[in-house]
């Protein structure tokens, strides 16, 4: 997949993300390279390849789940603004 170099003013104009002139050039091949690499990767067969949670076929030690601080909710809550009920009251900012 190519991406041509207006796509690229395009994509980095909409994330705010100031690229100078002379170098829309360069990333724009840079990222023609990247998506020739994920073309490649789906180009892969991989029907009877079940997926792994992790390439090293490692598994995650896991530490004892137990209580290492005492509950502090209402010292929190003392030098919170707003609290109701025992609950962080914050200002709309939705309407």
């Amino acid at each position: 997949m190519a991406i041509e170099q207006d796509e690229i003013e395009k994509i980095a104009e909409l994330a705010r993300i100031r690229i100078a002139s002379q170098q829309i050039g360069e990333v724009t091949q840079r990222i023609t390279e990247i998506l020739g690499m994920v073309d490649q990767l789906q180009a892969v067969d991989t029907t009877n390849i079940e997926p792994m949670a992790n390439p090293l076929d490692a598994t995650q030690r896991l530490r004892v789940d137990e209580v290492s601080e005492g509950n502090q909710r209402e010292a929190f809550q003392a030098i919170a603004p707003a609290v109701e009920n025992g609950l962080y009251l914050v200002p709309k900012v939705i309407e």
